[in-house]
């Protein structure tokens, strides 16, 4: 991982080169971060104000620190069990402060570096591919209830089809800010619809520092027991292992977070912003993979995105649920819909250009030299035979299904471990036939030449 002063200045760079594409990058993830988090605030699960304040400094820290676009997102498993039990305020810190102790103590352990090197690489991508299609029927729900129909002239199948041409009609002009100009037409829809309904605008308010909320522990045991022990493998895989390696395929020539690093950023994120009732939030493998979609390619994308945030925060706090609340759908699920594409198509190498299937050899081409190292290396892939490419692609799609099928990354990653582990034995009873076979023949040998 590189250090901050070397993070900071590739961010500086990438920013001055490329103000429209960090920009627009950093506005991705709003089709994950506005539903959710309208949802919790109007529940009265969070604080608004907070989770704009806390995950803002998050976005900052995570993004001088890491250099990459790597996002703040809410803790899908803690929110959707929050808003379907209607979890206390109270009850879904607590499930965010446990999540977080658990997996720093992993991080701070090792646990979770010895856990991501046993993987293997087609589970990896399968968890992938899973999120990404999840982000996907995602987008289908929140386009469900939209049709035609004139009357609903802010939020229609319409403006959909404008959005979905809009987002390929530009796919080969990478510069071209498409998820800026999404935004910009949806929130002018949204205060449109705001003034049209309500007759007002989000009301201006300094933010004061208030005193933490301390919950109890019958809140520890509702709130952590109900939502965060399943949050947790989803936060390990998804959010933290899967991160690592996405980062690899999508930006290789930057050096990718650490397990360890993400799993210590992940704890302090919420062991901070949940004792002052701020959403409890990760990284995300579909988040990277929508700000990359956008144009992001460093962490001054998800720093101005805090920045943004942190003002919006303090000037505005609770008073921005109403807008956010009439943000038009059928914008929101068209960025989420490219943000589950971006995400599914990081499979396309994992036959040929994944990791696992990098080689290192001595380079014959490279004379040692007072500037050379005697080993010299290049890099290579590894061929795999048409059974290998099918068996890899089997272990990918199986646990993308059980993901996808129930709803839950750890029983995608347990089905595809299983298949991986039965092939694997497989290899292993095809091993010891030839040599059986061979020794049946050398012990038959004298017989026949007789």
């Amino acid at each position: 991982m590189p250090s901050i002063i070397q993070s900071m200045k590739y961010n500086w760079r990438t920013l001055f080169n490329d103000p429209f594409g960090e920009i627009a990058g950093s506005l991705g993830d709003l089709g994950t971060l506005i539903p959710v988090m309208t949802a919790l605030t109007a529940s009265g699960n969070i604080s608004l104000t907070s989770t704009l304040l806390f995950s803002g400094i998050s976005n900052i820290v995570s993004g001088a620190f890491f250099g990459i676009p790597l996002v703040v997102q809410p803790m899908s498993a803690i929110a959707s069990i929050s808003l379907s039990r209607g979890l206390k305020r109270e009850e879904t810190m607590a499930a965010g402060l446990g999540v977080a102790t658990v997996v720093l103590l992993l991080s701070i352990t090792g646990g979770l570096s010895r856990v991501s090197s046993t993987i293997p690489t087609p589970i990896i991508k399968g968890i992938q591919v899973g999120a990404g299609l999840s982000l996907c029927l995602n987008a289908g729900s929140l386009l469900a209830g939209l049709d035609y129909d004139s009357n609903q002239w802010d939020d229609n199948l319409l403006w959909t089809a404008g959005a979905f041409i809009l987002l390929y009609g530009t796919s080969r002009m990478p510069r071209f800010p498409v998820a800026l100009v999404l935004f910009f037409v949806g929130i002018v829809l949204a205060l449109i619809k705001l003034i049209s309904d309500e007759g007002k605008l989000p009301e201006f308010g300094m933010w004061w520092p208030f005193i933490p909320l301390i919950p109890r522990p019958q809140d520890f045991t509702n709130g952590f027991g109900a939502a965060g022990v399943g949050q947790i493998p989803l936060t390990i895989l998804n959010s933290i292992i899967a991160v690592k390696y996405l980062s690899e395929d999508l930006l290789p020539n930057r050096p990718a977070p650490s397990i360890t690093g993400l799993g210590i950023s992940v704890g302090l994120m919420n062991l901070t912003g949940c004792w002052f009732g701020a959403m409890p939030v990760c990284h995300g493998s579909g988040g990277l993979a929508a700000q990359y979609r956008f144009g992001a390619r460093s962490g001054a994308s998800v720093i101005v995105f805090g920045l943004f945030k942190i003002g919006f925060g303090i000037m505005f706090g609770n008073s921005l649920t109403e807008l956010l609340q009439k943000f038009p759908k059928c914008i929101l699920g068209v960025m989420v819909f490219a943000a589950g594409m971006e995400l599914v198509s990081v499979a396309e190498n994992l036959n040929v250009s994944a990791r696992d299937l990098i080689t290192h050899a001595p380079s014959a081409s490279i004379t040692p030299s007072a500037t050379t190292a005697p080993s010299s290396t290049i890099s290579s892939w590894r061929g795999l035979t048409e059974r290998d490419k099918k068996e890899r692609f089997l272990i990918m799609t199986v646990t993308a299904a059980a993901m996808i099928a129930l709803q839950n990354a750890f029983v995608g990653f347990a089905a595809g471990f299983l298949v991986w582990a039965l092939i694997r034995l497989q290899d292993k009873v095809e091993d010891l036939r030839p040599s059986r076979i061979g020794s049946m023949m050398d012990e038959n040998t004298p017989l026949l030449r007789n």
